[in-house]
């Protein structure tokens, strides 16, 4: 699976707007590696922020 694809995953199966330090504890993959997947993701408009640094999967 795609570390993009891995990333997102953790943020659905968290139940809860997750933040990256979050992310990267529960995905277990590279803080700069996670920093380029949310860019990937926020761009693509799959992800959106409900509170500051927290992030959910997008409505």
């Amino acid at each position: 699976m795609e570390t993009v694809e891995k990333i997102f995953s953790v943020i659905q199966k968290a139940g809860a707007p997750v933040s990256v330090g979050q992310i990267v504890e529960l995905s277990g993959i590279d803080r700069k590696e996670v920093d380029k997947a949310m860019k990937k993701l926020k761009t693509s408009g799959r992800i959106s922020s409900p509170k500051n640094c927290y992030w959910e999967p997008a409505k």
